[in-house]
């Protein structure tokens, strides 16, 4: 077993080991289902917003920001790149000017469309390492952690 080389208390020892536990595995975990993206010439963040809108209709960019945890600035980004390739269109809101709704062309949906089954079976494939019983543990695990965390103030900004 690895174990942090930190002197600090138990607690401290116990609770960064855990961390680069699970750091670790999401890297691991990151690039095995991730690696047919950059096939299909997409970033995970690029992904992450065709499959958004793919399963919740169009959105807006802080919409999207919040369903795939980036910052505002990173997606204004990643959605001009998809843009660019034609694979989504922002559209002014008719009420609302200021509102741009964010929403699949029609290639962008072919491509998503093509992608995501082979991703959630990537997905399911590399989750049956675990029990059925392990994935439901480590699924309310990471769900206490990341509310835990954004409760107590924790959640990323620097003190």
């Amino acid at each position: 077993m690895i174990r942090s080389q930190h002197k600090g208390s138990r607690g401290e020892a116990r609770a960064l080991n855990a961390y680069v536990k699970l750091m670790r595995a999401a890297e691991s975990v990151s690039a095995s289902i991730h690696g047919h993206l950059s096939r299909a010439g997409l970033t995970i963040s690029q992904f992450g917003v065709l499959e958004a809108i793919y399963h919740l209709g169009p959105l807006s960019q802080a919409e999207i920001a919040r369903k795939i945890l980036k910052s505002t600035g990173n997606i204004t980004m990643v959605i001009d790149n998809l843009e660019k390739r034609g694979l989504v269109k922002r559209e002014r809101d008719a009420e609302d000017r200021r509102y741009y709704s964010v929403r699949l062309t029609p290639s962008g949906k072919k491509l998503i469309a093509d992608i995501f089954p082979r991703h959630a079976g990537r997905i399911a494939q590399g989750m049956n390492i675990l029990t059925k019983a392990e994935q439901e543990t480590l699924g309310n695990l990471c769900r206490k952690l990341g509310r835990g965390i954004a409760s107590a103030g924790q959640g990323g900004k620097d003190e």
